[in-house]
């Protein structure tokens, strides 16, 4: 909310001692090559592929520097991690590029890359230790809880400022909201807001790891510390009612049962034998099985992340662009992203690896997709196929689109 985005800009910057070299847009601000950077020098990562598996067993001896318990650490406060970071589009035009798409807008798979980094570095920044030059732990992305845009365009030649912070931590995860705003004559307007969820775990990326406790100071950050809370215990909640697990209530049987009932062909009533197979689509509408695109990507080393696995931010990217190009393709005009909602990261993603890509239109509404993107990867040398991510993008078209209709009960 805009009351919240206010608390966090009253909330004084540390930048001073945490990212101070280079020179930006913004003097004293960092940018997300430093922030990058940065996260390479935290953990000791090094920048070539072959010196990864030294860089990985000098990390093992990190282990003695471990909190024992979560009581042994340092309390912090929310104004502790808070970071500001320019992407300077409107004063760098060289870095513009890669950020641009046709449509003379910005790419957004490249912010949610940009998000991703940037909070993983504010968990660093919230977990330091004042002695220690490298951290021991290994700091992951675990969930992206939601992302809302408050702009349909995200302008390629104006500057772009991230600010953000940790807003509630357990005993070895962390909450971390961020907000993006554009520069518009002088003045910085919200572009979106986001939550993720982060996990630190030990030097080899192994088990979980103590974090830093947070202490609220007034009774805003108490909210944003209980809403936290209230996100924890949601997120345990959905996970126990997976249909896997428990069997759809009665409203949700009677939706199910609706939309069969409207997709039974009854020409053949007369003949007393209407089939449960004999279905037809309603008008204006496509069968789900034909809402779907597929994408493949090799995972090469170059988009590996500081503990040399596939970065999530390239993940993120790769399956926002196909959620995109399937909703591109289903309401046969420009799509524009609206949230992001509920990325769950459940398995790392080897460099090397094959990972498929598999986009869907699960709900239509007016001009509303809703897409899911089902992310798995493929190893050659078993044949075994494992997920590693579940995405959910809302897009809203630019014109009305066809209903997307189920025609299993899956």
């Amino acid at each position: 909310s805009a009351y919240r985005l206010c608390i966090m800009r009253k909330l004084p910057s540390v930048l001073a001692r945490t990212l101070t070299s280079g020179t930006s847009a913004s003097p004293g601000l960092p940018d997300m090559f430093q922030v990058r950077s940065k996260l390479r020098d935290i953990v000791g990562a090094s920048t070539n592929w072959r010196d990864h598996v030294q860089a990985m067993q000098e990390r093992k001896a990190l282990h003695t520097l471990l909190a024992k318990r979560q009581e042994d650490l340092p309390p912090r406060r929310m104004k502790d991690s808070y970071l500001e970071v320019i992407l300077p589009l409107g004063s760098q035009p060289e870095i513009r590029e890669k950020y641009l798409n046709v449509h003379n807008s910005v790419r957004f798979g490249r912010i949610l890359e940009d998000l991703d980094s940037l909070g993983v570095l504010i968990c660093y920044t919230h977990t330091k230790q004042e002695m220690q030059q490298r951290s021991p732990l290994s700091i992951v992305t675990a969930l992206v809880d939601k992302i809302n845009l408050c702009q349909k365009i995200i302008h390629p030649d104006c500057d772009i400022k991230f600010t953000g912070n940790v807003s509630w931590v357990g005993k070895t995860s962390m909450e971390v909201k961020m907000h993006m705003l554009q520069l518009h004559d002088g003045d910085y307007s919200r572009v979106l807001d986001a939550t993720f969820v982060m996990v630190a775990r030990d030097p080899e990326n192994k088990r979980p790891a103590f974090v830093n406790p947070l202490i609220p100071e007034s009774p805003e950050e108490e909210e944003i510390f209980k809403q936290g809370e209230l996100n924890k215990l949601k997120r345990i909640e959905f996970s126990t009612a997976s249909l896997l697990k428990m069997a759809p209530t009665a409203e949700e049987r009677n939706i199910v049962h609706d939309i069969f009932l409207n997709t039974l062909d009854t020409r053949q009533e007369g003949e007393g034998t209407v089939s449960f197979r004999s279905r037809k689509l309603p008008p204006n509408s496509v069968w789900m099985e034909d809402a779907k695109l597929k994408g493949l990507e090799i995972c090469h080393p170059e988009e590996r992340n500081i503990f040399n696995r596939i970065f999530g931010g390239f993940l993120m990217r790769k399956a926002f662009e196909l959620g995109w190009a399937t909703a591109c393709s289903y309401g046969s005009s420009r799509p524009f992203i609206v949230s992001v909602d509920d990325i769950m990261f459940q398995k790392p993603v080897e460099v090397g690896s094959l990972l498929l890509l598999s986009g869907q239109v699960c709900y239509t509404e007016k001009n509303y997709i809703q897409i899911r993107v089902h992310s798995e990867v493929y190893n050659a040398n078993t044949r075994e196929h494992h997920t590693t991510n579940i995405f959910h993008f809302t897009f809203i078209s630019e014109n009305e689109v066809p209903q997307v209709v189920p025609k299993t009960y899956g």
